[in-house]
């Protein structure tokens, strides 16, 4: 394995060089940004360690311009650093880097980093073998009212359904001023929708008909439990330049890759969020106790009725945001004309730390209520011929999730 170390105190080079030699690895180094971005083509490393502090061009603008190219997007990077704020963390990580390292460090810590960094690199599960055509089951998780928690089960569900069903899933994250979907499952953004609309640095836009499979599939994060992840653009001014058309186009080469297709939406009926709306096979919409989210949630039913999507598409959950003194169930559902199919209990300490640790609770300990609610959600909302059969080779995740379904039906 190669790697390319980049930093400008020769001290650092040196030890860096040293342990990772020791390790096996063949090291080259870089004393600037300019001179990475002159070699990297040419040393094609395997993972790239950037020093944060440089002359010139700092770390942070490194890692941008590295995740900008297409020939780098998707090599690990690494910062070394000697503060560990959580601002700096915050920089790197919406710079796109995948690890942060503080200085000094323990030779034995960065080898088993750097160990760890190179086998994310390993083909994503479920891209080989994929068979050039698959029935997408595509689920758009949904809200007019923020503050719902739509990232959180987006998430949860793209997680439980690869966990299940071991099937290549794709977490899209349509929120395109400010996605949280590559936060909630701690992935860096080292490629996100940008990468699929503008070339960075040249400027120039990429048109539709070189937009393919494999591009997309570089694209795509890949989070340790196997769903892949299309991040939202770092800006909202990237944000804005995607438009339905790519969307629609975009969708089209997704489908023919993944079985599930999960869709976090933001709170809005515009062209980008109607493509989604308009393919799902199941509209999942987020409410809370409360007036104001039951209006909202009363204003998109109307919408759904307008649009021509059946009351068989949307499937209502009652997210308990607040401790007590909400609206009764039966009253929502009068008001709404919906019955409610599914209450989240009120759990802010579990769901805060998961958004802070970018663990969610379904990939927690399996009898958790938090992981058995979002498990059995994921089943609820699968396929139905997934759910009319065992699979050939049933994942734990399935069993258990089966024991619970098959004791409530007794």
């Amino acid at each position: 394995m190669r790697i390319l170390v980049v930093d400008d105190d020769p001290i650092v080079l040196k030890m860096v060089t040293v342990t990772l030699s020791r390790a096996g690895y063949e090291v080259l180094t870089a004393r600037d940004g300019k001179e990475a971005l002159m070699r990297v083509d040419s040393i094609q490393p395997d993972l790239i360690i950037l020093d944060v502090m440089m002359p010139e061009m700092d770390g942070y603008e490194l890692c941008r311009r590295l995740r900008g190219k297409p020939s780098t997007a998707a090599i690990p990077i690494m910062m070394l650093t000697g503060t560990g704020t959580l601002e700096s963390k915050i920089a790197g990580y919406e710079a796109g880097s995948d690890d942060y390292m503080l200085k000094p460090f323990e030779p034995a810590e960065l080898e088993a980093r750097v160990r760890a960094l190179l086998r994310r690199r390993a083909i994503p599960p479920g891209v080989v073998g994929v068979k050039p055509e698959m029935t997408s089951h595509i689920i758009a998780v949904f809200s007019l009212r923020g503050g719902m928690g739509v990232s959180t089960l987006a998430a949860n569900l793209a997680v439980g359904l690869t966990r299940i069903w071991n099937v290549p899933t794709v977490l899209v994250d349509m929120v395109f001023t400010c996605g949280q979907c590559a936060l909630m499952l701690n992935l860096p953004l080292r490629s996100t929708w940008a990468n699929l609309t503008r070339i960075p640095f040249t400027g120039r836009i990429i048109p539709l008909s070189e937009v393919d499979a494999t591009m997309v599939n570089q694209v795509l994060l890949t989070h340790p439990s196997g769903v892949r992840v299309l991040a939202a653009p770092p800006t909202p001014t990237q944000g804005e330049e995607i438009d339905a058309e790519r969307v629609t186009h975009v969708l089209t080469l997704l489908r023919k890759q993944h079985s599930y297709i999960v869709f976090d939406l933001p709170h809005d009926f515009k062209d980008t969020t109607l493509v989604a709306l308009d393919a799902a096979h199941q509209i999942v919409y987020l409410t809370a106790p409360d007036i104001a989210s039951v209006h909202a949630a009363s204003r998109a039913l109307e919408v759904f009725e307008e649009l021509g999507y059946p009351r068989s598409k949307i499937f209502l959950i009652l997210n308990w945001t607040f401790q007590s003194r909400g609206l009764p169930r039966k009253d929502i559902e009068a008001a709404l004309r919906h019955p409610i199919d599914l209450v989240i209990p009120f759990a802010p300490e579990p769901l805060v730390d998961a958004i802070n640790t970018g663990m969610p609770p379904v990939s927690k300990q399996a009898e958790e209520p938090l992981t058995v609610l979002f498990e059995d959600l994921a089943f609820v909302l699968s396929k139905e011929e997934h759910k009319a059969q065992q699979p050939a080779s049933p994942t734990a995740v399935w069993k258990r999730v089966w024991r619970r379904q098959q004791k409530r039906q007794q």
